[in-house]
């Protein structure tokens, strides 16, 4: 130390030899020293010593920095009119600046230097402490409100919002997909970035200029980390405050994972909405903020901008990893789905956004998020399909009309493959042996193959172990007839789904056809089961060898008059509660009827009625014409009570 002092006074001597040397020409005096001093800066304090106006360069500037004060000092005039008297913060500012050169770099020459030293110490403490007050009120003031409608809306059009059955009764379920799907149609696709329309002004920007200034000044000052705790602190705040306007809670991993599905659900959902915003709209407009404000420092910003975004960040992915980690449950899954979309379009501004080392530690735990996102669909899959195969209800539908278990199964299908895309590839992970599913093991009509996708196989699979399970169902039904009806109506309404969806594409036309044929085979079966009975009755059998006008052949005609209409009637009362859902088949299936049966009742009656006319109560056997019967199978299969169709038609 005592080395440096010495080199310090020789080069002081020799300064002053110099001057000496040049003259009394003070502007001779001052070249020569600002030369000297560009070679060190302690260089700009020797000047000042020399001329002697570092005394008085530090009092103008301290008059002006005290005049301010700070507000604990009790002598403040308030805070610096910045937006109001450019002058006055000119004057503030280049007071600062002189007490900055000041001090950078000081030694100690002798004592009264010392004592110049640390009366400008204490004077820039003071205007560093007012700065970082003027620093915060600016921000705090000019922050922009979050038009947090417009943050919605905009996060709403990036995002899926596909819904599950939970929450909603299985009866109820039909239209509930359908309105989520319009909702769809109307928010667009998977994937995206916001517009680039869409901006997030986060201070106004007439503030920023203000901003950059001080921040400049503490940095050169070496109180950069009062100026990034100042800093993180109000924007951590406002961040947090906007996160939570698009309803994004902080939740821990505990508290999620115990929350009741009906509110999760909704969590969830807004979640993979919001989430887009959060990374694509507010935290680039943090970062460009920062990367304003701290311009001189690039490092410092990063700093500032870590610090201000990592606590949005983790709290986001926290969700994400809870939800993730939590019991599997079919209605999970597509809300799963919608967060582990949303996580993954915006990886790329995750992986650009921060500094290498919190990038890595970030990144990295989005990573291991997003694949135990993939992982809990995956599972929830063969869980589903596991749940199809082994469901076990006993309780058969009243009037045939299509199970639960169908809707539901179906609906949910359809909504897979709105995820086609997201769903193969997670798949691909992990592919399964084409011969285990049952569907296509020794299917030479299949017409995918080992082509079809992961997906595809997986749909096929779950809808063979529908069908297996449809028609365990159906032998629950005492009556052979309302047995087939049940299995018309079902394997019809899963062929519609396909028809009228992405499941066509994947199953093929082939499979279509497959299954009309089905449903053609099951009509006539129904035919078969509910008319041959009654249709026995009309035959010539046992009639052409009694005398027409014998009374064994009047009692025997009488006899399959009185049994035909007693079958008629029963199946009408039967058979008008039962339940063909669809409009098309229904009438197909009463077209059939009337085809086979009246015909078979005109001729019959054309050939035999002829005995009973004129007789006693000729009317009671004889008490329907074809145009009633016909009228009659109009009844059929509307699912009403039925009770009073019969005198209705009469009348």
């Amino acid at each position: 130390m005592k080395t440096s002092v010495d080199g310090e006074e020789r080069v002081m001597a020799a300064a002053q030899q110099i001057v000496r040397s040049l003259g009394t020409s003070k502007n001779m005096k001052e070249d020569m020293l600002l030369i000297l001093s560009s070679f060190d800066n302690r260089f700009s304090n020797i000047t000042d010593l020399v001329k002697g106006g570092g005394n008085a360069r530090l009092a103008a500037a301290e008059e002006v920095i005290c005049r301010w004060g700070d507000s604990s000092s009790g002598t403040s005039r308030g805070f610096i009119p910045w937006e109001d008297s450019p002058d006055e913060v000119a004057e503030y500012l280049a007071a600062v600046d002189d007490i900055i050169s000041l001090t950078e770099g000081a030694g100690q020459e002798s004592a009264d230097d010392a004592e110049i030293l640390d009366r400008a110490d204490n004077v820039l403490q003071m205007a560093m402490d007012r700065l970082e007050e003027e620093f915060r009120r600016i921000m705090i003031q000019n922050t922009v409100p979050m038009d947090t409608a417009n943050l919605y809306v905009s996060s709403r059009s990036m995002s899926l919002s596909f819904a599950s059955s939970a929450g909603v009764g299985i009866d109820d379920y039909d239209n509930y997909v359908e309105e989520e799907q319009d909702a769809y149609v109307d928010e667009g696709s998977v994937g995206g970035s916001l517009s680039d329309d869409f901006r997030v002004e986060m201070v106004r920007s007439e503030a920023v200029p203000h901003l950059q200034s001080i921040a400049d000044r503490m940095i050169r000052a070496r109180y950069e980390k009062e100026c990034c705790q100042t800093y993180s602190s109000v924007r951590r705040e406002v961040l947090d405050d906007c996160v939570a306007a698009l309803g994004l809670e902080k939740m821990s991993i505990e508290e999620v994972q115990k929350t009741v599905w009906t509110d999760l659900d909704g969590k969830m959902k807004k979640w993979a909405q919001a989430v887009k915003v959060v990374f694509q709209a507010l935290l680039l407009g943090e970062k460009k903020l920062c990367d304003q404000i701290f311009e001189v420092s690039p490092v410092i910003g990063d700093i500032c901008f870590t610090e201000t975004a990592k606590g949005c960040v983790m709290q986001l992915l926290n969700f994400a990893e809870a939800v993730a980690i939590a019991q599997r449950s079919p209605e999970k899954l597509f809300r799963v789905l919608d967060m582990y979309d949303a996580l993954s379009n915006v990886m790329p501004e995750l992986q650009v956004m921060f500094p290498e080392e919190p990038r890595e530690f970030l990144c990295g735990e989005a990573e291991l998020i997003l694949k135990r996102l993939g992982d809990a669909a995956k599972d929830t899959l063969a869980q589903f399909e596991k749940a199809v195969q082994t469901e076990t209800s006993r309780k058969p539908m009243i009037f045939g009309d299509n199970h639960p278990l169908t809707r539901y199964v179906m609906n949910y299908l359809r909504l897979l493959m709105d995820y086609e895309r997201t769903l193969n590839d997670l798949l691909n992970e992990g592919e399964r042996d084409v011969d285990d599913l049952p569907e296509v093991k020794n299917n030479e009509e299949n017409q995918f193959g080992g082509s079809m996708s992961q997906l595809g196989h997986h749909v096929l699979s779950t809808i063979s172990c529908l069908e297996s399970n449809i028609e365990e169902k159906s032998k629950l039904y005492d009556d052979k007839g309302l047995q087939y009806v049940f299995l018309m109506n079902n394997i019809h309404y899963i062929v519609q789904k396909v028809k009228d969806s992405e499941l066509r594409t994947v199953l093929g036309d082939n499979w279509v056809r497959k299954r009309r044929g089905q449903i053609r085979q099951y009509a006539r079966l129904y035919l078969r089961a509910s008319w041959s009975r009654i249709l026995s009755y009309l035959r010539d059998e046992g009639m052409s060898g009694n005398g027409g006008g014998s009374n064994t052949f009047k009692v025997a005609l009488k006899e399959r008059f009185k049994n035909f209409n007693l079958a008629f009637e029963e199946i009408h009362r039967n058979q008008t509660t039962w339940n063909v859902t669809d409009l098309q088949l229904r009438e197909e299936l009463r077209i059939s009827i009337s085809d086979m049966v009246i015909p078979a009742y005109r001729s019959f009656t054309g050939r035999f009625g002829s005995y009973l006319e004129g007789g006693r109560n000729s009317a009671k056997y004889k008490k329907y014409t074809p145009e009633d019967l016909e009228r009659c199978i109009l009844d059929l299969f509307e699912g009403s009570s039925g009770a009073s169709s019969y005198s209705r038609r009469r009348h």
